[in-house]
């Protein structure tokens, strides 16, 4: 089992999002990660699916996406030419013993404390999937109370695939030089 990031730029409209899981769903292929959001020109969203499968399966992946209407271009992030980044939200039990320990532990990960009372830290940090996975696994020894991730979001490095778009929804030639 390989895990594939695409992303995808999508027509800003309502109904894609669960176009896109539905396509999931009737295929029986799981999403380990969807995120989406507005992108520069609001007419577009950038989609991240995360899935894993094997190579025919991920293949067949991408050429469902693709062929959606609102799917306006869909490339494959590869670990070496592209970054991925998630956030995550931890809110840990606290008391007066244990609240320096806990900030030691996101001061090395350079996380940030968004929240404090008598009874919790809020914590904030982004970083990619082994340094949150890392951060949390240093937390074991705490009550967490709650915890909410963003999921996967990345771009692909450089400017060599980067597509723009007119305003009629036509691919531009662009010359980044």
């Amino acid at each position: 089992m390989r895990k594939v990031v695409f992303s995808m730029l999508v027509d800003n409209t309502s109904g894609v999002l669960s176009r896109i899981a539905g396509l999931f769903s009737r295929r029986g292929y799981n999403i380990d990660s969807l995120t989406v959001g507005v992108t520069a020109d609001p007419r577009y969203s950038r989609a991240t699916v995360v899935a894993k499968g094997d190579r025919i399966i991920l293949e067949q992946i991408e050429k469902q996406l693709n062929k959606l209407v609102d799917v306006i271009d869909i490339k494959r992030l590869e670990p070496e030419s592209s970054i991925c980044r998630e956030l995550i939200m931890i809110k840990l039990k606290v008391n007066e013993e244990n609240r320096q320990s806990v900030i030691s532990v996101a001061n090395i990960f350079r996380a940030k404390i968004v929240d404090v009372s008598k009874e919790s830290l809020l914590i904030e940090l982004t970083g990619n999937q082994s340094k949150i996975e890392a951060f949390i696994d240093l937390l074991h020894g705490y009550e967490i109370l709650e915890l909410a991730r963003t999921g996967i979001t990345g771009l692909s490095r450089g400017v060599f695939d980067v597509k723009m778009y007119d305003e009629d929804g036509q691919l531009m030639d662009y010359d980044f030089s």
